[in-house]
């Protein structure tokens, strides 16, 4: 399989590692064909995503989805992260084989269910 430079890059050194202790929102997914699980954390101020982190459990793709999912919504508004797509991730990558853009998918799921989790608490 071949990846991108910048794949690669996300992969050996992702951004944005770790979890939010306090987190206003959390988004849990997991893919159970091929193993992938991955959790956002969000913290939210005056309605934008101050801070955000993951700790993604996959393979090369997922891990570079997931840190490249953080760097595009993190000091975006909440209504600008909705609008983040799995396309959107895997062009930042300089793409992905088609084989692993259900990784971009599971990042963009699990940024979005962090988003309901943190709307869900702050109605």
């Amino acid at each position: 399989m071949i990846y991108s430079n910048k794949v690669l890059e996300h992969f050996k050194n992702p951004k944005n590692v770790g979890e939010i202790k306090d987190a206003d929102g959390i988004g849990e997914v997991g893919n159970p064909i091929c193993g992938d699980t991955m959790t956002i954390y969000i913290k939210v101020k005056d309605k934008r995503i101050k801070d955000i982190k993951f700790q993604t459990f996959g393979c090369a793709a997922a891990i570079a989805s997931s840190s490249m999912l953080t760097e595009l919504a993190k000091g975006k508004t909440i209504a600008d992260a909705k609008k983040i797509t799995r396309d959107a991730v895997a062009d930042e990558l300089g793409g992905l084989p088609s084989i692993k853009m259900h990784c971009s998918n599971l990042a963009t799921d699990a940024l979005k269910k962090a988003i309901e989790d943190y709307e869900r608490k702050h109605k």
